[in-house]
């Protein structure tokens, strides 16, 4: 009896279901079962095109080492089942998806031969149809459907995912149809008129302002109806916002037809009006944000964000998903899926930043998750002028999706219908399973970069085949006219109609003299008004009652009883409490966290990220502790009252760009949460500059964006060299204008605790940038009285409190850390004829206080700005701008110099003494001299 019968005894649809679960997993298959597939493949791998009607294979596990026959017909079904799963796994690469070019060609191809098939099998009927939801078919009839799901207007890469569920769910998805929708006639209509707005606003644009630059979205028009269909779709789901961030090209047209824009305001921005608000700068129009409220035709209210954005590609990605996750945490703490982030991308773009990667990164972390986005790219096949043969190694655009296992779909933009089925996909699979998904939006661009632009000079042969290439309404149209559903004149009159309302609106716009700006996000920030910068520098009560700061402190420096903690935590938060309750003098994490505290019970929220926050670089904050033997995290300011504000802060991924960007973003959408950034070294914070430039020092002025985002950067020259010394305050400082941030360097726990304090009791808010220290954190003067927190305020600048103003020759001003280097050697000369002033704000710079200063100490006849960064380099440039009287100070720096610091700790050293030394004697060699240059040789 031949011991291997039951390959014959069960129905190959059995063997059929269970090898395709092995295909999608094999370890969701039973071990025997598995090894026997492995051992198919093995020798399938090794002679497809030698196997005949008895295929021999090894199957340990199956056949105990023996050779195994196994039944023609069941050996073809496997091979069918090869074949499906060929489809899926590289179905994507022979799709109808470029509507201007020949796609790319791929081997090996997807013909039946390469699956050990022939001409022959093509009526043979296989019960492997059944995996694709067709039953038993023939092999004609599985390759029919498998050409319409994988090899038509949608491409689909997913089999790279690792979690079966989500496969099947795909699989399923794309089943139905065959992958193609089946729309009522409604729904056509619809997708008609929504095309119809996109392509009839391009055309009036056009007409109406020739040559003006308005990126237009011509040749990726059926992006309208897409984004139409996600918010429609959407608020039935239970959205209930949208966050939105996208560069130039469509933007206009997707504020007006799916943001509810008003045509007229956007004619005004073209018509280069002034603005209504005095102290506003603005921007180009393709920058702006809005913020509308939507009513679907279902009658659900949807709110919708769109974030202003800088001309820096895909900067503001990042902006959005800190938004997207501000808006979750104040609004739908328990249900993230309620707030829909989609950012929409350039090709060129997404391929090119690398603060797409990061904020990709960002996707599953618990500090940076907002459930899932949507990403979609706007293929336009060309970078400004660059070919995408150019633009990228990768295959697709899109290969960036594959770092965090997402879906990507790659459609063919002239197929309208198609590209809402593909977002319609995307949506229902973010919703099921809080996960991003890429949808590849493949058309062209009608014009060059601009509308003035000649795009002929580099693509002339893609540019030939554009001119004679129909818009996506007009393919649309024709296919709705032969299916019945539309008459000719429908067409008509639609533009017509969508013509004469855009016309009205021009008219509308040309009575008014001005262009208002609306605010982004009014909602948000009501109760808080804009600020000049007087009114930065007035005082701001900040002080919490005694009584109530020492119940914080209490909480703080108490570790559960029932939880073990390494000896050297159980160390520190009892000195804390022995240095707080018993010597009345607290640290600068003792400082930093009652400042939290009270925030906290103050009702406000406090986030906190970056690299290594929870512990702190130099393992100072401990906000975050950790039980030994579990690893549970205890964070005990989030114990102080039922009714507190919530403490968050996390350990960030190895970013800064997309960090900064996120929190800031966060900080946009919740004003009354304390959002922190801290760099791991303050000298780290350039890899974030774009984020500082476009939105940190200037939104206010472009955007009328507020935001109170604070960024800790430790600064301070401690002989690690150039990279772990200078926060380069001089290009914060170069930054500032007018109104539009703080800058300080505090030297105090106690100035730490009210600034910080401060952040949050004004109606108004300020980026606020500290320098904040390194050494300083375990110095023993750098110490606060518990009084100093409960009564003081913050100091904008801090007089020397030892000093003799009569005694007093030299008057030295100076910032941060640097001044108790000068006090140490102070106090070790003995010099009581110098007075050592503080300099805690650097922006708006405390002018008129400074002239106080130095008008009480008039018996000064030496008048010193010591720092301890090159000349070039600190704020020394910033004094000569902002104090009129600055050309009256003997400058002690360091000498001029490209690098911030030595390498050598051993010179790094010596040129730091040089300087003090040259702040007590102004005959001593001046550092901040520039070295002087040999002189070149005379010829012979």
């Amino acid at each position: 009896m031949d011991k291997y019968s039951f390959l014959n005894a069960a129905h190959t649809s059995f063997f059929a279901e269970l090898y395709d679960k092995y295909l999608k997993s094999p370890d969701s298959i039973e071990p025997s079962w598995r090894a026997f597939f492995q051992g198919f493949d093995f020798g399938s791998e090794l002679a497809l095109d030698e196997l005949d009607v008895q295929t021999m294979i090894h199957a340990p596990g199956i056949n105990n080492g023996q050779d195994l026959q196994m039944p023609q017909s069941l050996q073809k079904e496997f091979q069918v089942i090869r074949l499906i799963d060929g489809y899926r796994n590289r179905g994507h690469l022979f799709t109808k998806t470029n509507p201007v070019r020949d796609r790319r060609k791929y081997s090996p191809t997807l013909d039946i031969e390469n699956f050990g098939l022939s001409q022959n099998d093509l009526d043979t009927v296989f019960n492997a149809g059944e995996i694709i939801g067709i039953g038993a078919s023939t092999l004609s009839e599985i390759i029919k459907h498998l050409k319409r799901i994988y090899c038509d207007a949608i491409g689909v890469e997913y089999m790279y995912i690792r979690k079966p569920e989500r496969i099947e769910w795909i699989q399923n998805w794309l089943n139905v149809n065959d992958n193609h929708p089946d729309y009522k006639v409604e729904h056509k209509k619809r997708i008609l008129k929504k095309l119809n707005q996109a392509v009839s606003f391009e055309g009036f644009l056009h007409t109406k302002y020739v040559g003006q630059k308005r990126f237009s979205l011509e040749g990726n028009e059926s992006l309208i109806p897409a984004l139409d269909a996600v918010v429609e779709r959407a608020a039935e789901l239970g959205v209930k916002q949208f966050v939105m961030g996208m560069a130039h090209r469509g933007r206009l047209n997707v504020l007006t037809n799916i943001f509810g824009k008003a045509a007229k305001d956007i004619f005004s921005e073209f018509d280069g009006k002034d603005y209504e608000q005095e102290i506003f700068d603005g921007d180009v129009k393709y920058h702006l944000g809005w913020t509308s409220e939507r009513k679907t035709d279902n009658g659900n209210m949807i709110k919708m964000n769109i974030a202003p954005n800088p001309s820096h590609l895909e900067t503001v990605g990042a902006v959005v998903e800190g938004i997207a996750r501000a808006k979750q945490d104040t609004h739908f703490p328990d249900d993230f899926s309620k707030v829909l982030p989609i950012v929409v991308h350039g090709d060129a773009a997404i391929a090119g930043q690398g603060v797409v990667y990061e904020v990709v990164q960002m996707a599953d972390l618990d500090g940076y998750r907002t459930n899932g986005t949507i990403h979609m790219v706007v293929n336009n096949q060309i970078g400004f002028t660059t070919n995408y043969l150019d633009a990228r190694s990768s295959t697709y655009c899109t290969d960036v999706g594959k770092v965090t296992l997402s879906p990507v779909l790659h459609v063919n933009a002239d197929d309208a219908e198609a590209v809402v089925h593909a977002s319609l996909f995307a949506l229902e699979y973010r919703m099921r399973f809080n996960s991003d998904v890429f949808i590849d939006l493949l058309g062209y661009r009608k014009y060059g970069h601009n509308e003035g632009d000649e795009p002929r000079f580099t693509q002339p042969k893609l540019y030939k085949a554009i001119a004679k290439h129909p818009n996506p309404r007009d393919i649309y149209a024709e296919k709705l006219i032969n299916e019945g559903v539309i008459e000719k004149e429908f067409v008509k009159e639609l533009e017509e109609e969508y013509k004469a309302s855009l016309e009205e609106e021009l008219e509308d716009s040309r009575r008014e003299d001005k262009t208002e700006i609306t605010p982004f996000m009014a909602d948000e920030w009501k109760g808080f008004v804009n600020v000049r910068e007087w009114e930065m520098m007035e005082s701001v009560d900040t002080t919490f009652e005694r009584k109530s700061l020492d119940a914080i402190a209490k909480v703080i420096t108490e570790l559960p009883q029932d939880k073990k903690f390494l000896r050297k935590v159980d160390k520190l938060i009892k000195e804390r409490k022995k240095t707080y309750f018993e010597t009345d003098r607290l640290d600068w994490a003792m400082g930093e966290l009652l400042a939290y505290g009270t925030l906290l019970k103050e009702g406000f929220g406090v986030r906190m990220s970056g690299q290594d926050v929870e512990r702190g670089t130099f393992s100072h904050r401990h906000a975050v502790l950790k039980v030994e033997e579990s690893e549970e995290e205890i964070l005990l300011l989030n114990h102080l009252s039922k009714d507190q504000g919530r403490f968050q802060i996390y350990n960030s991924l190895l970013s800064e760009y997309g960090v900064v960007g996120f929190d800031y973003g966060y900080a946009m959408a919740s004003p009354n949460t304390l959002t922190i950034w801290e760099a791991q070294f303050g000298d780290f914070s350039n890899g974030a500059q774009i984020m500082i430039d476009q939105y940190i020092s200037a939104a206010e002025d472009k955007w009328k964006l507020q935001n109170g985002l604070v960024m800790l950067l430790p600064h301070g020259y401690e002989g690690q060299g150039a990279e772990h010394s200078s926060a380069r305050m001089e290009r914060y400082l170069q930054l500032c204008a007018r109104d539009n941030m703080y800058i300080a360097d505090v030297t105090t726990p106690a100035q730490m605790f009210h600034i910080l304090r401060r952040q949050m009791k004004v109606n108004f808010r300020k980026p606020l940038i500290i320098f904040t220290p390194k050494s300083l954190l375990r110095h023993p003067k750098a110490v606060s009285s518990i009084d100093e927190l409960a009564s003081g305020s913050f100091q904008v600048i801090l007089d020397d409190p030892d000093a003799d103003v009569k005694k007093v020759k030299t008057l030295v001003f100076c910032t941060g850390k640097f001044y108790y280097d000068l006090l140490a050697a102070k106090e070790e000369k003995g010099r009581e004829d110098v007075a050592l002033v503080r300099i805690e704000q650097l922006f708006p710079l405390p002018a008129e206080e400074m002239k106080g200063i130095i008008e009480k100490y008039k018996k000064a006849d030496d008048l010193v700005w010591a720092q301890e960064e090159p000349r070039n380099m600190g704020a020394w440039s910033h004094m000569m701008m902002h104090f009129s009287d600055s050309n009256k100070f003997r400058v002690a720096s360091r000498r001029f110099y490209a690098s911030p610091a030595a390498g050598s700790a051993v010179r790094s050293k010596m040129r730091h003494q040089q300087v003090i030394d040259y702040v007590y004697d102004k005959d001593k060699d001046n550092m901040s001299k520039p070295v002087p240059r040999p002189k070149k040789e005379e010829k012979a």
